[in-house]
């Protein structure tokens, strides 16, 4: 068994998640998976504390804690990402409809909906 380091790593509130999955698809490293309709962090050393999967929580189940884990494993995470690369669907920006192809996309939470806006429409949606 590994020895644990103390990193960020992702936590979810299994009272607030809702099982509507949409944080299984930002993580490339598989991660997370529904398990008996909720969201849950199946392998702690695939979860790389990014939190891309953060943003698209339509009811913010989903943090970044620091905690004593095994560390992130690049080895193991390397045939999932490949495999998502396979069925990957590229996210749109909710503003253009520009797909994550063309422009870089960020997580944002409008009005109690979590969606993607690109890097041309978030100055906008920022200031007005």
């Amino acid at each position: 068994m590994s020895s644990t380091i103390t990193r960020q790593i992702v936590r979810i509130d299994e009272e607030l998640c809702n099982g509507c999955g949409l944080c299984v698809s930002p993580c490339a490293e598989g991660a997370i998976e529904l398990i008996d309709g909720k969201a849950r962090v199946v392998r702690d050393e695939l979860c790389d504390g990014a939190g891309f999967c953060l943003g698209v929580c339509p009811t913010g189940a989903l943090t970044i804690e620091v905690r004593e884990a095994v560390p992130f494993d690049h080895a193991a995470a390397e045939p999932i990402i490949a495999e998502k690369q396979r069925t990957y669907i590229p996210q749109v920006c909710f503003r253009c409809g520009t797909d994550e192809d063309h422009a870089p996309l960020l997580p944002v939470r409008q009005q109690g909906r979590s969606e993607w806006v690109c890097t041309r429409c978030l100055p906008t949606l920022i200031h007005g």
